[in-house]
């Protein structure tokens, strides 16, 4: 298992997350959104494992949510670039598989 949390530090969720892997004993690595953001191809690979949509990785309850609540999906990534806010956190990766928030119920069946 290669599990990787991209997170922001005063996200919930997130700590959440990353106390769901320490009590089991899961080794993780933890990627700060706000200051190391998604590359384009870890950005592309979140999707594809999500299904395809790109909404799925935006948080519509950001403070920032109205930047790209009407932008077409084409130019949704580079706003996410811009602003990593906009991100729904955690997303939680192990290998071609990946979740967005607190989802105890998938990762479990990673173990």
């Amino acid at each position: 298992m290669n599990i990787q949390i991209f997170g922001k530090s005063k996200c919930f969720d997130t700590k959440k997350a990353e106390r769901y892997f320490k009590e089991r004993g899961i080794k993780y690595q933890y990627v700060d959104i706000l200051s190391k953001g998604l590359s384009r191809g870890e950005l592309d690979s979140v999707v594809r494992a999500l299904g395809g949509k790109i909404d799925s990785v935006i948080d519509e309850n950001s403070k920032d949510y109205a930047e790209i609540k009407y932008l077409l999906d084409d130019a949704k990534p580079d706003k996410l670039a811009e602003n990593p806010k906009l991100y729904r956190t955690p997303i939680v990766r192990n290998g071609r598989q990946a979740t967005t928030g607190y989802c105890p119920d998938i990762w479990k069946n990673w173990e």
